[in-house]
């Protein structure tokens, strides 16, 4: 006859009351320790001990707990999905975490593929997050905002394009890219300019906007704006380049410097010259841009905030209720290099 495994013996779990033995002071002392309580004078031996203490033992405060004591979780949601960010956004995202951990704040992303926008809203309340912080390429409608306010979320801001009422937004207005783009290369003669349109999965949240952004500077001054349809594969900027000479363009703003360099590259291999025949610029002003022959002309993107995000977004919770809050965030510029 077989034999069940043996089961390991229960782990017991630590308690705060376990780390006051040890360090020999109350649990309420832990408690001020471990949740950097300022509010309550600590001498800085004692807070060492309690420290040492919770170490020796492996203690972990609970999360569940403390947020019933304090009537609200120290969690900030970052819904996570098909985000296609570029250095900008991948700065801005660390600095927000980084920055939301040096105030106690947890950071949570949750996966959101799959759901729609009020199905997302949902699944987000049921962690009941004291804030939501709703990325780029993230859906949010007007009755999900509402799902996670009556939940309990004390801030609900969206980062993008636009806002969504009833949410704080901070918006990153697109087509300021694409206008600074055509406004560089209407200053340097061109006239007939090609504006790359992704089509990869998600990138119309961005390449849209921009394509407008282009078409408001370049119609006034009597400039043609071709968009021009691109896959992120060799083969695809191939096939491009070889229809250049029936396209009559002598300029291109590529979307990104990723596009930039794909179709640069496969332009010159058909045999246009840059900048010559075609000027080329792309956005996000990426190193390797500047290490390409020809340098690589960008847009440069830049966060203008009157306060790191983390710290509004403390704000926001330690005072809820008010209107929402709609900032521009996003500054542009050209950077003029060898390839316009």
């Amino acid at each position: 006859m077989s034999q069940l495994p043996k089961q390991p013996a229960e782990v017991s779990v630590p308690t705060s009351a376990d780390v006051a033995r040890l360090a020999g002071v109350s649990r309420a002392t832990v408690s001020y320790v471990l949740n950097n309580n300022v509010t309550v004078r600590i001498s800085e031996p004692t807070r060492r001990r309690v420290r040492e203490a919770a170490l020796q033992l492996a203690y972990v405060p609970h999360a569940a707990a403390r947020s019933l004591r304090a009537g609200h979780s120290r969690m900030v949601l970052l819904p996570s999905g098909h985000i296609p960010a570029g250095p900008l956004h991948q700065y801005f995202f660390e600095e927000l975490q980084s920055g939301l951990r040096r105030l106690d704040y947890t950071v949570v992303q949750y996966g959101s593929v799959g759901l729609t926008a009020d199905e997302a809203a949902t699944a987000w309340a049921e962690l009941r997050p004291v804030a939501v912080v709703v990325p780029p390429g993230i859906a949010l409608t007007p009755h999900g905002t509402g799902i996670l306010t009556r939940s309990g979320a004390k801030a609900v801001i969206t980062l993008g394009p636009g806002p969504v009422a009833g949410a704080h937004g901070l918006v990153m207005d697109q087509r300021q890219v694409g206008a600074s783009a055509v406004e560089h290369l209407l200053a340097r003669g061109r006239r007939h300019i090609g504006v790359v349109m992704p089509q990869e999965p998600g990138r119309a949240l961005f390449s849209e906007p921009r394509l407008i952004g282009a078409r408001r500077v370049a119609e006034p001054a009597g400039a043609r704006v071709c968009p021009l349809p691109l896959r992120y594969e060799e083969e695809s900027a191939h096939q491009l380049a070889a229809r250049w000479p029936e396209l009559g363009l002598d300029a291109v703003f590529a979307y990104n410097d990723e596009y930039a360099m794909l179709l640069m590259r496969a332009l010159q291999d058909a045999g246009v010259t840059v900048p010559a025949d075609t000027a080329v610029i792309g956005a996000d002003d990426s190193l390797i841009g500047r290490l390409l022959r020809p340098r690589l002309s960008t847009v440069r993107m830049e966060l203008a905030m009157p306060q790191p995000l983390a710290e509004t977004i403390d704000r926001m919770v330690q005072h809820p209720g008010g209107p929402p809050v709609h900032q521009d965030l996003l500054r542009t510029s050209a950077v003029h290099r060898e390839s316009s």
